[in-house]
């Protein structure tokens, strides 16, 4: 069974994080033991306090800012956001969800998300809109290009895509997107975005098998702006998306896709096609050159010829 803080521990781990000091207390050394902040406390006469200080969320600053009628939690720890919004009653409300620490991230193809706590960007949303599931099909492409030009707007100019909606640099990955589906009344649906986002610290290869990165902003960028603004892009995607509308999305796409015209590798379990990365289609699937013949690809995992990218 997950285990989650209490009331009165979130109060205490609040107070740390605004660099107070607590009284020591087997309460306060369980929830640090959760959060793997053990090592990072120092103590004292007076009790306990952070060796450096950790900059939460602000929460009212984030619900203040986004769009109107979107209402919004923040948790120090929680099993995983998608998890929660998931389990909220069917319908079209909108939602979003952030968290200091997941203890069950998830990420695509059942892949954990590894975050510690206070550092990067755990945060989903979830709304309906008035397209069934079978018109969704290219949804998952414009989040990533739509959240890739968020990071762009705040100067992260070397940030990519990686079908099919991975958030990468040069030197790695930087996000990712995890999109769940439900089908409502009629011919609506309910989607939940999911993203993660190493803004201040990246996972090491051995813990997700892959080279990772971290955003590393200055002074300028806080995780609270990227929340608003993430939250905004999510619920202007839901409000306005079409498929009419994929098209444009294709153009954009070609220019944020790190691996375009390149040499590629796709992988669908123990199955690997290798050809030209063409782009997308209008359902946002991937399309390959495969000896001179253009092949589409719903899923699987892309890499570059001879990289762990």
């Amino acid at each position: 069974m997950y285990l989650a803080l209490t009331v009165n521990q979130s109060k205490l781990i609040a107070r740390l994080c605004k660099a107070e000091t607590v009284p020591d207390s087997q309460e306060i050394q369980q929830a640090l033991r959760l959060l793997g902040l053990s090592d990072q406390v120092v103590r004292s006469m007076g009790g306990l306090h952070l060796a450096e200080n950790i900059k939460l969320i602000d929460a009212a600053r984030v619900q203040g800012a986004i769009n109107s009628g979107i209402a919004f939690e923040h948790h120090l720890l929680i099993d995983s956001t998608n998890n929660a919004l998931m389990a909220m009653p069917r319908s079209k409300s909108r939602m979003a969800c952030a968290a200091e620490m997941q203890g069950a991230g998830r990420g695509r193809r059942g892949r954990g998300w590894v975050s510690p706590f206070g550092q990067n960007l755990a945060l989903s949303f979830i709304g309906g809109i008035d397209l069934a599931l079978n018109q969704l099909g290219g949804l998952s492409v414009v989040i990533g290009i739509e959240l890739a030009q968020v990071l762009r707007n705040f100067g992260f100019t070397n940030v990519g895509l990686k079908w099919p909606n991975d958030l990468i640099t040069s030197s790695g990955k930087l996000g990712g997107i995890l999109i769940e589906l439900d089908q409502l009344s009629g011919t609506a649906s309910r989607v939940c975005i999911g993203v993660g986002l190493n803004v201040t610290a990246a996972p090491s290869f051995e813990e997700i098998d892959q080279k990772a990165v971290a955003l590393e902003p200055d002074g300028d960028t806080s995780r609270t702006q990227l929340t608003i603004a993430f939250i905004n892009a999510m619920d202007n995607v839901l409000s306005q998306f079409s498929p009419v509308k994929m098209a444009q999305y294709q153009t954009r796409w070609g220019a944020l896709d790190r691996f375009y015209g390149k040499s590629v590798r796709i992988m669908q379990g123990n199955k690997v096609v290798t050809g030209r990365n063409e782009g997308i289609d209008m359902d946002g699937n991937l399309v390959l050159d495969v000896e001179g013949e253009l092949q589409t690809f719903i899923a699987g995992e892309v890499s570059l010829r001879g990289s762990e990218l």
